[in-house]
């Protein structure tokens, strides 16, 4: 793999003393295994980049940079550190075609720079009632069909609800709150709450923007754990849930993942984020038609949803809540003026 790797530093203008050190820095290496003291001969490491270093990450970046060339034709091409997602529309059996091309070269290009792919660990996800399931394969070996997968922490199914996500993510927070009320008997309100929101809460908001749930079921089975969690506090006067929250002044999960809808939005609307906001939105202002909507240059357009999922996507379920914030605030110079500014919205509406 070195010298594979070598080659295409050279490509990218890495030349002289710096491939030379990193040369240096890849050669010679060897590793042995250490089990109950007893020691195995040491190997040479003829393939891979140290893992945990700086420039690990890097070079393997590099190496795999050109992945994408065997998958020209395919419409979705994602890499994730060693992890490849590839997703085309799949309605003939010449477009299934397309896509087993793609898998193909794939292996091909694993077998000329020296990796190879894990078969036993690529699946099939068939998305869509109309899907005709066609089967695929790698390397001469059938691909196993999945109906659930994990993907980048966020538990993704073949229907695309986030059902199961939910229940995941409540019995990971559960877990935690568990260990938290053996560990501390009297839960004094300050500290208490501090270590729901650095322990507890960020399992049931990791990513909630790519999967906020809709489903009252689904919400509930969220909330449920907060609401354990604002009832195992020492010393609160409030009766109901509602103004116990009120007292520790923190709010419902819903409504924080709206306030987390609208940070995303104005994060894609105002160049926050490296994404374009027309992969996102459409503009009210791109309209032919001179509306009051079309008035604020940075309004949304609702598209038609006929789905469920659709109408509950993220560009879709946030396109009302968004062309009701004033214009100023939307506009805002900084994330931090933004979330004042949509916060005393919130509170004065």
């Amino acid at each position: 793999m070195y010298p594979q790797l070598l080659e295409k530093l050279k490509a990218h203008g890495v030349t002289g003393r710096l491939l030379q050190w990193i040369r240096n820095w890849l050669t010679g290496r060897r590793q042995r295994v250490v089990l109950n003291r007893k020691c195995s001969d040491w190997s040479e490491v003829l393939s891979g980049v140290p893992q945990g270093s700086v420039l690990g990450p890097i070079l393997f970046l590099i190496f795999i940079n050109d992945l994408n060339e065997a998958t020209d034709l395919i419409e979705i091409m994602k890499k994730f550190a060693d992890h490849t997602k590839l997703g085309h529309t799949v309605n003939c059996e010449a477009e299934r075609d397309v896509l087993q091309s793609a898998l193909d070269k794939l292996i091909d290009w694993a077998e000329k720079w020296g990796m190879q792919f894990n078969v036993k660990k690529c699946k099939v996800m068939h998305i869509g009632h109309s899907n005709r399931k066609f089967e695929y394969t790698m390397n001469g070996e059938k691909l196993e069909v999945t109906e659930e997968e994990k993907d980048i922490g966020v538990c993704m199914t073949s229907n695309l609800k986030p059902s199961q996500q939910c229940k995941k993510a409540a019995r990971m927070a559960q877990t935690v709150l568990s260990q938290l009320s053996r560990a501390f008997h009297y839960r004094d309100r300050h500290i208490f709450l501090r270590l729901y929101m650095q322990y507890v809460r960020p399992h049931l908001e990791y990513a909630v923007v790519a999967w906020s749930p809709w489903y009252e079921a689904d919400k509930e089975c969220l909330e449920k754990v907060q609401r354990r969690a604002v009832n195992m506090v020492s010393g609160l006067r409030a009766g109901s849930y509602e103004e116990k929250l009120k007292e520790l002044g923190i709010t419902t999960l819903e409504e924080r993942r709206n306030h987390l809808d609208m940070l995303q939005t104005y994060k894609i609307m105002n160049g926050k984020d490296n994404v374009s906001r027309k992969t996102w939105f459409d503009m009210a202002s791109d309209g032919q038609r001179a509306t009051r909507q079309a008035a604020d240059p940075l309004n949304i357009r609702p598209k038609a949803a006929r789905l469920e999922i659709r109408r509950n996507f993220f560009s879709q379920r946030v396109v009302e809540k968004w062309n009701s914030v004033p214009a100023k605030v939307k506009s805002a110079e900084s994330v931090m003026s933004f979330k004042n500014g949509y916060k005393n919205h919130v509170n004065s509406a």
